[in-house]
């Protein structure tokens, strides 16, 4: 194992992880496709298990043991860079989960048609953008039996490190990628290209016309394609006009509302792949 002590924190080679944020990563090898950051063994381990390839490791020093070394010990003789812990949260901001850092490359995403191709039950994200919300839902995603998740432009990257730690990992599991070129192509064609693919649409929305998530006709169709809104605003307006469902979740005591990672777990379980 090529394992090298860190002696200066200004090294060039420890910029991707101290000094470049996440957005400067996504474009680091501009015009070819960039670097994300996984953290902790386990996500390490599943982003390798769906064969994403290494560039390096942050790792702190008393965890190069157990599964630490297990993970590592996959990768060949690429750089090891390690110290103690206080070096570490002095060099990235925060402290690491499991004291594990891995930078990787990122792969070409799959076309919405061959993530759609088999698929009965599909998650569309619209303008979700917070990364822990993101990571949560994949989460949900894939203990829930959906076959993919599709994302809008603005949503947050389900590469991002807190994206993918809090998916813990399942971000490498479930299918995913983008549908649209930008917001204005999502408004006026996404709904319209899922009908295309042979999915029936249905919104999670507030509406006076909203069905019952527990509605027979809903949880019959073949292919659905389950929509979920941005926080705050949730969906746009066109988006559920489109839609051939417009789906609430009953509620009680008042509370007129779930979190949408939440909301997206009660779908999920109702709706998802028996």
């Amino acid at each position: 194992m090529n394992i090298i002590e860190i002696n200066d924190l200004n090294a060039s080679e420890l910029d991707i992880y101290a000094r470049l944020n996440e957005a400067q990563l996504l474009h680091y090898y501009e015009p070819d496709l960039g670097l994300f950051i996984t953290e902790s063994p386990k996500v390490i381990e599943r982003a390798l298990n769906a064969g994403y390839e290494p560039v390096s490791f942050l790792v702190e020093k008393k965890q190069l043991t157990g599964e630490t070394l297990d993970v590592i010990g996959r990768c060949g003789d690429i750089p090891v860079y390690t110290a103690a812990f206080e070096v570490l949260s002095k060099l990235t901001g925060f402290n690491l989960t499991r004291g594990m850092l891995c930078a990787m490359q990122r792969r070409v995403l799959p076309s919405v048609s061959e993530i759609c191709k088999d698929a009965h039950r599909i998650v569309v994200l619209e303008n979700v953008v917070n990364p822990t919300n993101v990571g949560a839902i994949f989460r949900s995603a894939a203990a829930l039996n959906m076959d993919a998740v599709l994302l809008t432009p603005a949503c947050s990257d389900p590469l991002y490190r807190r994206a993918a730690r809090v998916s813990m990992g399942t971000v490498f599991q479930i299918p995913w990628t983008y549908i649209g070129t930008d917001t204005d192509d999502w408004l006026s064609n996404g709904v319209e290209q899922l009908h295309a693919l042979g999915f029936k649409t249905a919104a999670m929305a507030l509406c006076d016309d909203s069905v019952s998530i527990d509605d027979p006709n809903l949880m019959a169709e073949k292919k659905l394609a389950i929509i979920l809104g941005t926080e705050g605003d949730g969906l746009a307006n066109t988006t559920i006009a489109d839609c051939d469902y417009t789906v609430c979740i009953p509620m009680s005591h008042g509370v007129d509302s779930l979190n949408v990672a939440a909301a997206s777990a009660v779908a999920f379980w109702q709706l998802g792949n028996k």
